[in-house]
């Protein structure tokens, strides 16, 4: 059974992991090889002098040093010698304290934080540095409204394909008697579908359903730009691709630029693929999930990618032919990108937990807090590592679930057997055999023709 200890042990780890991965994507255009020392320079002069969303959400600054520092850790050892010691993940300045310079604030609005700060100092003889009380009270909207200029923004477009892709999610129709959701990843630059598929669900698994393929046949790309819908802030995708080295952007709350052309994309699909789904002889013509991503498929190949888009001038098959070869990942670090993983203690019996599930692991690992990789659809096959090192497999000792629960199959819903008692049918019989057994006064009314008498 674990402790109190072992349960902060857990949540240190996990914000261990955070960190790593915000550090990742703070650095991670600056860290492209493919620039030079002086551009470098000017990218993370840059990024010293802004402020960031921190990996909590509060806004942070980084030191030109430090970012210099996490680049060089980053190039020695990738995304693992990004995470912090996790007694470094723990906020050190108590909530009681930044509790006592919120009150000191809202009891006199016109203090500054530096004021907040000295008269902290005062009173307890220790004190948070500025800057950590500045962000308290900005995350608290506590320094009142900044003076914002109205930002104009300008139209983007990507220089080279696989430069950008930018991901989002369509509502589709019903098909086997359940809703339908499409993951479509565009390029910016040639408007080339890089990947699609239809699912079941707008989650994890189907999302990577779609971007696999992709990444696989059209090669990785600088950056992906997606909104912040469940499935694109789920850490899997993060972790994805800083296996691969790709930058994944989220669009800021409220301000919808640069997603232009995939909303445009899918008043595509809606106007000339969407319509014609349906036809009033025939019905749904994709009876399944199958069908469906086939007929769009073919949709895709031969109508889309071959019709010219009206503000390039050429066609997106074209555009993006015309581009270099784009650079395929080899099949192991493709799965590698995709494998899930989760962080457990091992017990004193030398065992792990997941979902259910209990596996013996080696008994060097007791007390150690290890990395589970493992296939979301095959729970039976788990990885075990440790600080990124491989440490053998878990060996299953009971199983219940063999599948995460994410992982749900993409299975229409079975129709119940039919009853064949057609329950309208049996009552307008029966009003017929009641009209038949009563008097039709409609016949006994009979119109006279002009002449004829009707008093005979």
């Amino acid at each position: 059974m674990l402790t109190t200890a072992d349960d902060e042990v857990r949540v240190r780890a996990d914000r261990a992991r955070k960190i790593a991965l915000w550090r990742y994507q703070l650095i991670r255009e600056a860290a492209d090889p493919a620039y030079s020392s002086r551009q470098r320079g000017r990218m993370v002069r840059d990024l010293a002098e802004r402020e960031h969303p921190g990996p909590f959400g509060t806004p942070v600054r980084v030191a030109r040093a430090t970012l210099d520092r996490w680049i060089t850790a980053w190039r020695r050892g990738g995304f693992d010698a990004l995470v912090p010691s996790p007694r470094q993940a723990t906020p050190r300045t108590p909530a009681e304290i930044l509790d006592m310079a919120a009150a000191l604030k809202r009891e006199n609005p016109d203090r500054t934080a530096a004021q907040v700060a000295r008269i902290l100092h005062k009173h307890l003889g220790w004190a948070p540095s500025e800057s950590t009380v500045l962000r308290h009270l900005n995350r608290l909207e506590l320094m009142g409204p900044p003076a914002t200029a109205v930002t104009v923004f300008g139209r983007f477009e990507a220089a080279r394909p696989n430069e950008l892709w930018v991901g989002d999610a369509l509502h589709g129709p019903h098909v086997g008697g359940r809703k339908t959701y499409l993951f479509a990843f565009l390029d910016d630059h040639s408007r080339l579908l890089v990947g699609h598929r239809f699912g079941y669900a707008e989650d994890t698994v189907r999302l990577a359903a779609a971007l696999r393929p992709a990444l696989a046949s059209r090669g990785v790309p600088e950056s992906i730009y997606v909104d912040n819908g469940s499935a694109f802030v789920d850490a899997w995708l993060l972790r994805a691709c800083a296996k691969l080295g790709v930058k994944l952007v989220h669009s800021t709350p409220g301000r919808p630029q640069g997603r232009g052309k995939i909303e445009r994309f899918f008043r595509t699909v809606r106007d000339q693929f969407l319509v014609e789904l349906s036809t009033p002889d025939s019905g749904l013509l994709a009876p399944d999930l199958a069908s469906l991503n086939r007929l769009f498929t073919a949709w895709t190949e031969t109508g889309y990618h071959r019709t010219t888009h009206s503000e390039t001038g050429q066609t997106p098959l074209h555009r993006w032919q015309t581009a270099d070869p784009p650079r395929l990942p080899s099949p192991a670090a493709l799965r590698e990108a995709f494998l899930w993983e989760a962080a457990r203690t091992v017990t004193k019996t030398a065992t792990v937990s997941l979902h259910g599930n209990t596996y013996q692991v080696d008994a060097g690992l007791v007390g150690r807090r290890v990395e589970l990789v493992f296939d979301p659809f095959d729970l039976t096959n788990i990885e075990v590592r440790l600080a990124g090192k491989p440490m053998g497999l878990a060996i299953p000792h009971h199983i219940g679930r063999h599948a995460h629960p994410k992982a749900k199959p993409e299975t229409a819903d079975q129709a119940p057997p039919p009853s064949g008692i057609g329950y309208l049918k049996l009552i307008d019989a029966a009003h017929q055999a009641e009209l038949a057994n009563r008097v039709n006064y409609t016949a006994l009314t009979v119109t006279s023709t002009p002449g004829e008498d009707t008093h005979r």
